[in-house]
This record gives structure tokens, sequence and C-alpha cells, in this order.
């Protein structure tokens, strides 16, 4: 694993000359690779990335059109205007003409009406692509009927954004492949000794006749960790922290930009996105340690007050390092009781963390033996029936505020946007309970002032995605992945019934999903919604878990296949990796001066390479034993 860290050192020299080759767009037409490259290039600086170019041609006389559009992710929005589209000179037979950008992300309705008297001519659905230029030409077929057409002409033809994406996963798979490889020929004695002759040519006659130059497999190991030392890790489930680890390394990604395509931010209101997956899972792993984490010092003899002032400093750290540390309002100013943004990430981590830990740690016993009562099948249910009742009872204070505290001049138990939604009749709702209860009590000045909703939405009101009553379904994620933790406990000497059991919650989750969202995006009883954190979305959530960790564990703990590299080091380093990606977001190496600010592949290079740096950054602390523990 020593070669692991060059290698992943030279990704982002690799995708640099990988995605800024030339040729790498869609052609525009026939020409050079080079002249075809230079037009893109040429194209990206004359306009904005996501963004299209669409010329409106009117051969209709006076008195002028209106062109509106409605974008695809924005549910039950109105028609938002983007120009007006002068009349055609019938003398000079000069069509009136005008050019807008329009956006590429989602697919676009274009409704075109006349400017007096509000009658709509025609309404064209498209999705653009980036960078492409269109014409819209509106005329009339007869002058008889009056009919009028609206043809849609590709006049160049978009580039293909996606295709850095591909070769950045290409890259990163020729890497894996050559860590692979590498790994398989180490095993081979002749190869395994001319590398140490190499490597250290006055010790090789040492090492070949040591107990190392064994054929035994198992003595030369890609994590040359001290025998000490990793004796006791066997007792630690590497699946947890490989599990933590990849939900670290995704977050980071898209915390630095994720390339700036839509599918790697959150999304605007209901459903998800990649970037909506990965808080859940931190969340549900960090209850799954809490379970093995405090049955052991149990077991090592602490005394239940000693961990309970544990659970409270680390808390208090966690929430202190979030206010003070990590906070977005910077950007508002010199950080002051003015401008200071109270909710957060690491402020709902170590508040779900208290409550979670301090629950368990009232019914936590210090041996994990089986449980004397009937159906012992359910020994990691029923003995914490208490836990249970408190946290349906949460969940039921959830449901009654979310769906009966009124909410003034928004409907009982709104869970819209607000802004352009719901075709703009409660603008100032957003986030209905959850919103109100938030801008009631912390004010609008500490909340997050730039919610994912303004963007598609246009809601003005600021909205906190980590508020105070989305915490409470927090509690409930960290719960459920204390459920997984008790399971891993209970069954330790028995992965088949992990495994099942595992399989079982992650189906029960699921039905629960289903019924409450109805299978739909926006129609459901309940929808999926990552700013609410909605009770659909963390059982979703719960039960994508449920199955991630199941594969990994697999993999992982049960099969060997897998040592969870590269994942692993990160996640035996999250609260390092996480304060430090957020504090030296905008210092060189992790971020730099781009040549086209405009361009997906240039965000993607940067925001890869800044990922791979804290990955690298992990793996050599974890070589040194270097762990940053609060």
């Amino acid at each position: 694993m020593a070669a692991a860290a060059g290698l992943a050192a030279a990704v982002a020299a690799a995708l640099g000359a990988l995605l800024m080759a030339p040729g790498l767009s869609q052609p525009d037409g026939q020409g050079a690779p080079g002249a075809r490259g230079a037009a893109a290039a040429e194209r990206r600086r004359s306009g904005r990335m996501d963004q299209a170019l669409l010329l409106v041609r009117n051969e209709l006389p006076a008195p002028g059109l209106n062109l509106a559009a409605r974008s695809g992710s924005c549910h039950q929005c109105l028609y938002q205007f983007l120009a007006f589209v002068p009349p055609s000179n019938e003398s000079l037979r000069k069509p009136g003409t005008v050019s807008v950008m329009v956006d590429t992300q989602h697919p676009l309705t274009l409704l075109l009406n006349s400017s007096v008297g509000d009658r709509d001519l025609c309404k064209i659905q498209y999705h653009f692509g980036e960078f492409g230029n269109y014409s819209l030409v509106v005329k009339t077929l007869s002058t008889s009927t009056q009919t009028v057409s609206c043809d849609l002409i590709i006049n160049e033809g978009p580039i293909n954004s996606y295709l850095p994406i591909l070769f950045a996963f290409l890259v990163y798979m020729g890497i894996l492949a050559i860590l692979i490889a590498g790994r398989l020929l180490m095993k081979i004695d002749p190869v395994r000794n001319w590398v140490y002759k190499k490597l250290n040519p006055r010790a090789t006659d040492r090492m070949i006749n040591s107990e190392l130059g064994s054929p035994n497999t198992d003595s030369i190991n890609c994590d040359p960790t001290p025998q000490s030392w990793s004796t006791g890790s066997r007792q630690r489930l590497r699946s947890l922290d490989t599990f933590r680890g990849l939900s670290l390394v995704i977050m980071v990604f898209v915390n630095y930009g994720g390339g700036k395509y839509w599918f790697f931010k959150h999304v605007s209101w209901n459903g998800l996105t990649v970037a909506d997956l990965v808080f859940p899972w931190f969340v549900f792993i960090m209850g799954t340690s809490i379970a093995l984490a405090l049955g052991s010092m149990l077991r090592w003899g602490s005394s239940k007050w000693k961990v309970l002032r544990k659970i409270i400093w680390r808390s208090f750290v966690l929430i202190l390092l979030g206010i003070i540390v990590v906070n977005p309002n910077y950007c508002l100013g010199p950080l002051s009781w003015d401008n200071l943004r109270i909710p957060g990430v690491l402020q709902r981590l170590g508040f779900t963390y208290l409550v979670v830990a301090a629950l368990e740690l009232l019914f936590t016993r210090a041996d994990s033996g089986t449980w004397e009562g009937r159906f012992p099948a359910l020994q990691d249910i029923l003995p914490y029936w208490p836990q249970w009742i408190f946290i349906l009872v949460l969940e039921t204070i959830w449901l009654c505020l979310t769906f009966l505290l009124p909410v003034p001049d928004c409907p009982r138990g709104y869970l819209g946007p607000g802004g352009i939604g719901d075709f703009g009749k409660y603008p100032n709702c957003t986030g209905g309970a959850a919103g109100y209860i938030d801008r009631l009590i912390l004010g609008e000045k500490h909340m997050y002032q730039h919610p994912s909703s303004g963007v598609t939405y246009q809601s003005t009101m600021p909205y906190d995605p980590e508020g105070i009553l989305g915490t409470i379904n927090s509690i409930v994620m960290a719960f459920l992945g204390l459920q997984a933790g008790k399971i891993t406990l209970f069954y330790k000497d028995h992965p088949k019934q992990i495994m099942s059991r595992f399989i079982i919650w992650g189906i029960v989750m699921g039905v629960i999903s289903a019924i409450l969202t109805k299978c739909s995006k926006e129609e459901g009883f309940i929808p999926v919604n990552k700013n609410l954190w909605s009770i659909s979305y963390v059982t979703t959530m719960s039960c994508f878990a449920f199955v991630l960790l199941l594969l990994i564990y697999y993999l992982v703990d049960v099969k060997k296949w897998w040592s969870g590299a590269p994942f692993l080091y990160p996640g035996m380093n999250s609260i390092l990796v996480y304060i430090g990606h957020q504090v030296f977001a905008n210092y060189f190496p992790f971020k730099w001066k781009m040549q086209d600010s405009q361009s997906h592949a240039e965000h993607l290079i940067q925001n890869l390479t800044a990922t791979t740096l804290w990955v690298i950054i992990s793996y050599i602390l974890y070589r040194r034993r270097i762990f940053w523990k609060i």
C-alpha cells in the first residue's frame, strides 16, 4: 500500500491530461479535432456553465410575444418571464428577434403567448444541451386559420459535459487495477523478494531468511502495522470505518463542488441527489459506533457516570466546533452574534450523539450475552423497549408539530418550498412548521441564509436544513444505526444472522418508505425531503444504509476480499478530515485559480484533486497511527 499514496498523488495530473485533451467535446461540425476543441472553448467563454443560447425569431405582426419558462425540476411552479419578443417589421420583412440564456440542467417548458390578451400560442418541452445554440422560429402556417407554428432549430450542437466524469472514472479504475495487480504480484515469492532487494539491498539476505521471507502470505500484509496495534484492531469492525469513510469522501467531494454538476448538489426540495445521501449515512454509522463503543467501555470497567461525562464533553466539543470553526455565515462578515448561524452539521451530530448515546447508556449491558427472556430471536429489540417508546414519542412530536402546528399565513401541514412553488400561493411558507419554529426560536439571522430551494423555487425566506425540528428525525436515524450496532454485538459470531437481519431491516424500512411516499417524488403522504429531514427521508436512507453496510460487511469482515482501502483511512480520522476540508477549502493545493471557471472539467479536476489529497492525508496519518478523537 505504500505505492497507493504515490499513485493517488498522480491522479490530478492524469485527470488534467485526459479531461483537458482536445476533442472531448461533441463536435459542432466538420474540421480537425483541435478546431472543434477551440470552438467549444470559445463557446464556453461566451456563455455560462449549464446554459444554452436561444434565439427567438418572431415572424408574426404586432403586438409582440412574451416568452416564459418553467423548469422540470420545479414542481407546480409558476412560469417565469424570460423576454419580450418584438413583432416583425412587415415593411422591411424583418422578423423580431431576441436572445436569451436558458438552463440546461433540467428539461424546460417554454410558453409563448401574445403580449395583449395573454393568449397562449404554443408550448414546447425540451432539454437543452450545455453551450448549445438554438433558434425558436414563430410563424403563421395559414393566414386563413391563423395557425401558428413554433419550430425549434439546433444551430450548433451542445458539448457533452458528462465526458469528464467518464474519464475520471476510467482513471480511478485504472489506478485501482494497478493496485490490485501489484498486491497479487506481491504474493509471489520471487517477485516479493526482488522488490525487497530493490528497496533495501543490505537487508535482503536477512529478510529472506527470516519469517517474513517464508511462503506464509499472511505475514505480508498491505497494512504493515505493528503487531501489538493490529492485534487490538482485530476486534474492530473494519466495515464500519469503511462505511464511514465512504460517506465522508463523498461528503468532501460534494462540499467542494462536485464538478458543479447538478446531481452532486443538494436537491432543491423533494427527491434525492448524490449529495443528499451522505449526511444521513454518517449519522447512521455514528449510531452503530455508539452501540459498540459504549459496550466496550463498560466491559473495560468504566462506570456509567464516567462514560456519561465523556458523552457530554464530546457533544459539547462537536457543537462548539460547528458554531465557531465551521460556520458558513463567515461570508456575511466577521463572526459575531448578529450573524452567527446556530444550527449546522456538527451541531446536529453533537446533539444527536448526546441523545442517542445517553439513551443507550441507560440500558446497555457490560456483557452482550444471550437474553434469557422469551423470543431469543428478538434479543436485540425486546430488552430495549423503553428506548423504542422514547423514539416513538419523539416521532409523534415531529408528526404533531409538522402537521398540526398553526403557521401564520400558511396552510396547516404545509411541506412545500414556498416561493414560486404551489403556483405561488404560499411564497413565505418555506418549510412550513419546521421553518416557522426555527425563525421563532433562533431568529432569521441565525439560520442558513441561502437554502437550496432559493435557486429553483426563488424562495426568499431563510431556511436551515439542520434546524430544530429535523434534528428529531436525525435522532431517529442514529437510533436505527444503533440497532445495526446491537445486531453486530448480539450475533458477532454468526455473520449469517447479522446479514439476514440487515436484509430484514432494509426491507422493512423500504416498505415504510414506499407507503409514505406512494413510490412518488411529489405525490406521497410525506415526500422524501432532505431539507425537512422528513421521516420518509430517514426510512429511505436507512434502507440504503442497511443494504450498503451489509455489502461492505460481507466483503470486508466476512470474506475479507476487500481491506476497506482507501475509504478505511478517512473513516478512522473522520472529525479531522471533515473539519480540515472545511477550514482549508479555499487554500492551495485544495483550490486554485482556474483558466476557465465555466468548465465542468476544470471544476471536476479541482474537486477530485482536493478530495484525493484528503484521502492521502488520512492514509499518512493512519500509517503513523495518528487519530484525532474527541
